[in-house]
């Protein structure tokens, strides 16, 4: 599976109409987890039997494409589904308990209520709400397509504008020759990541860089009274330097993923657990604006990608641990050389780097994303990242045409 994304193009009453067609997608899903709440133990097909309801019922509701209600449905099952799902598997902390939507940003059509020009360069919605025919610009080119490899449509709607999105049922590997590489990434605040070689990638600190225009934007925003029109206006302005932060970051990521798996046959990194991280208050913003979840999501979708194999190892004593002799030698956050009783000295990072290359050496010969940890009885487990981008799909993930 893949997602297109072009920018779209149209009149204000339109936009005004794709506003009405995503309150109505909200409207439906936060009905079925209210059905859900009071009816506890509702399946799926319970579920679309309440859309038909509300189809009934409310006539916005039916003026939405029927598959549309239906996906709305099904958004709101999922999560209550993956709550189930945490549940039985005992997740530490909160299970996501499933949430009424507040500012539901898209709304989702299936195989009906929507048709392509002959060009492809412009979508008709047929349904009631009124969106009609809009322009799509952008750099791909959906001729190369049959209109049945088309599973999805999503409209969404961002600070700059609205946007249309394709989900396509295609084979997106690349045939690559074998390198003969290997590496092994340790992911930090100081550099973005420094691999086994001792190369070192520098953090671009997007977030930090651009805090002063975010600082300023937001002063524009606290001038103006709450519910006014300037208000409105300054937090659209504010939304967009957040949006533009949010991409740099991510077009980096997948920049940086790309170079590493076209130049490595096996790439290993950490199993980090960013949530945890995150919890550290003084570090929680410069981890954010580092982007190892990004990171970590791009290599192991152009690992499937290209066939290359990224392993994610167990982070325990990595850094702490002597990649020369294998003794344990503990240090702080502000020591940056590791020292060792052996006599070797190296920058902690690339020492680092090299103990969770030793460490994924262990998986060889397994194609797919490998969880390895060393301290844990029997086999080690592995999760192929193609279901890892099944999990992205939802959210609809796209690869930068630049790339």
């Amino acid at each position: 599976m893949i997602v297109l994304e072009f920018k779209a193009k149209g009149k204000t009453t339109q936009y005004v109409a794709i506003d009405e067609a995503i309150r109505t997608c909200q409207f439906v899903r936060n009905k079925a987890i209210r059905f859900w709440m009071d009816n506890r133990g509702v399946g799926q097909k319970d579920l679309y039997r309440l859309s038909k309801v509300l189809r009934h019922e409310f006539s916005f509701v039916k003026a939405l494409n029927s598959s549309a209600c239906q996906a709305s449905i099904e958004r709101a099952y999922s999560s209550i589904a993956r709550f189930y799902d945490n549940c039985k598997k005992s997740v530490p902390g909160k299970k996501g308990y499933p949430q009424f939507k507040k500012n539901n940003r898209s709304v989702e059509y299936k195989t009906s209520g929507w048709s392509l020009s002959e060009t492809r360069k412009q979508i008709t919605f047929t349904d009631k709400k009124g969106i009609g025919k809009l322009n799509l610009k952008g750099t791909w080119n959906l001729n190369f397509y049959q209109l049945e490899q088309i599973k999805r449509v999503r409209l969404v709607r961002r600070a700059d504008g609205y946007y249309v999105q394709f989900l396509i049922s295609a084979d997106n590997k690349v045939e690559t020759q074998p390198t003969g590489k290997t590496i092994g990434l340790d992911v930090g605040l100081k550099e973005f990541y420094t691999d086994s070689n001792g190369h070192t990638e520098p953090n671009p600190k997007f977030y930090r860089t651009g805090e002063k225009r975010l600082k300023f934007r937001q002063r524009r925003v606290s001038r103006h009274k709450k519910g006014s029109t300037n208000r409105k206006k300054a937090i659209n302005k504010l939304g967009r330097v957040h949006l533009k932060i949010s991409r740099q970051r991510e077009e980096h990521a997948k920049r940086v993923a790309r170079c590493v798996i076209q130049s490595h046959d096996l790439v290993a990194y950490e199993d980090l657990r960013v949530k945890n991280l995150v919890k550290n208050h003084c570090l929680a913003k410069s981890i954010n604006d580092a982007g190892w979840y990004q990171f970590r999501k791009w290599l192991e979708y152009f690992g499937v990608k290209f066939g290359r194999i990224t392993v994610a190892v167990n982070p325990a004593y990595t850094t702490s641990q002597c990649s020369n002799c294998g003794a344990v030698v503990k240090k702080s956050l502000s020591t940056r050389t590791h020292v060792c009783e052996c006599g070797f000295v190296m920058d902690r990072d690339w020492n680092a780097a090299i103990n969770i290359l030793k460490l994924a050496l262990g998986t060889t010969g397994h194609v797919g994303t490998w969880i390895y940890d060393p301290n844990a009885s029997g086999d080690s487990t592995s999760t192929h990242a193609g279901e890892i981008l099944c999990e992205q799909v939802g959210s609809m993930n796209e690869e930068s045409p630049h790339l």
